[in-house]
């Protein structure tokens, strides 16, 4: 067995564990920390929203073109007079976009930039995309999100129980959030396929959630009845014992789409491929940690709060300090025993000393 499979054994078996829960308020702070960044990021440099989203054009370039992209994309701002997008296309042409321009405006610049770049105006494709079509998208796409969100709670909550919906939608929100951000940081253009990987990233995410989730409504059946565990206590079991599942499932689903983005995307310039595998590269990382670091850890949170949760703490660390004052008493005692005369015992009582008038001065304590 490989080294990973032996520690994901006896992390399962609880002979090993890490303190998840019990170190959860810095795990809060990093992600309140990372949430306010990047709601300040949304705030002051705001989502870089493609064309299906503002409306514009498009022109796409014939094969084989000989001129660069930022060439281009000078020409681009020069005849527009906006921020124009060009990305090169497998092959070789140039897809040029350029956001806020009506009809007008498009055939005026597709004129230009085909005088700019030597090319017959018939041979510069243009597509014009009108914002309603974008704003539709985006409010489907909410509406999407909004239902998706409304029926995991529902689940949730018949499926285990209220506390753990509440803590999934707090772990999902803190993901859309995070992933949100880093588009507005890095500058990422905003397109449909960035809204489908920002709704796929919420299945993995609650996946990796409902996955402790089960392990720990199992593990926590009939849990008031002993006095071992504290739910706390047990909550991190359940982490620890599915910490090398969660790690191994986001890390086969990370390879193939960093591939798409540091490859794809980075290394060949295939930027189209940016709009999702960035947002399914960061909701999956963001994913996986918020299933170990945030939702069951508020799970918790919520359950000690219960009266019988809070009685069964009380319980289980009072049987805690009766066995180590016992441990302690029978050190004590051993130790004393060690430092006494001809192994006589040094704490004496009424037990340790002998009967009186019997037997005084004869060889047994037979009557005569």
């Amino acid at each position: 067995m490989s080294k990973l499979g032996t520690i994901g054994a006896r992390l399962h078996r609880g002979e090993i564990a890490y303190d998840f829960v019990g170190k959860r308020k810095i795990w809060y702070g990093i992600s309140i920390l990372i949430t306010i960044t990047a709601i300040v990021g949304l705030a002051v440099r705001g989502l870089n929203m493609g064309i299906e989203f503002e409306g514009g054009a498009v022109f796409t370039t014939p094969t084989k073109m000989n001129v660069s992209v930022a060439q281009a994309e000078e020409y681009a701002n020069k005849a527009s007079g906006h921020q124009a997008i060009v990305q090169k296309l497998g092959n070789d042409s140039l897809r040029i976009q350029i956001a806020g321009i009506d009809t007008g405006q498009s055939d005026r610049i597709k004129q230009e930039l085909a005088k700019d770049l030597k090319l017959d105006p018939e041979k510069l494709a243009a597509d014009l995309v009108g914002p309603s079509w974008g704003e539709q998208i985006a409010n489907k796409a909410w509406e999407g999100l909004a239902i998706f969100m409304v029926l995991v709670v529902i689940y949730l909550a018949i499926a285990f129980e209220w506390r753990m919906a509440v803590a999934a939608l707090v772990a999902l929100i803190h993901d859309i959030t995070i992933t949100t951000g880093i588009y507005a940081l890095v500058g990422f253009e905003v397109t449909p396929g960035t809204v489908i990987g920002l709704l796929t990233i919420l299945g993995y995410s609650l996946y990796d959630t409902v996955v402790v989730f089960d392990s720990l409504k199992e593990q926590t059946k009939d849990l008031t009845k002993q006095t071992r565990f504290t739910y706390s206590e047990i909550a991190n079991r359940s982490i620890n014992g599915t910490l090398v599942r969660s790690i191994n499932t986001t890390v086969v689903a990370l390879l193939p789409v960093a591939g798409l983005l540091f490859i794809g995307g980075g290394f060949l310039g295939a930027g189209t491929l940016n709009d999702i595998s960035l947002s399914l590269f960061v909701g999956l990382a963001a994913g996986a940690y918020s299933s170990i670091f945030i939702a069951t850890p508020l799970v918790a949170d919520l359950k000690e709060r219960e009266p019988a949760m809070k009685s069964l703490t009380k319980r289980v660390l009072a049987k805690r300090a009766q066995a180590a004052a016992g441990e302690d008493l029978a050190e004590v005692r051993a130790t004393a025993g060690d430092d006494g005369d001809d192994g006589a015992p040094a704490v004496v009582g009424p037990r340790n000393q002998p009967a009186r008038g019997r037997g005084r001065g004869r060889t047994s304590g037979k009557r005569r």
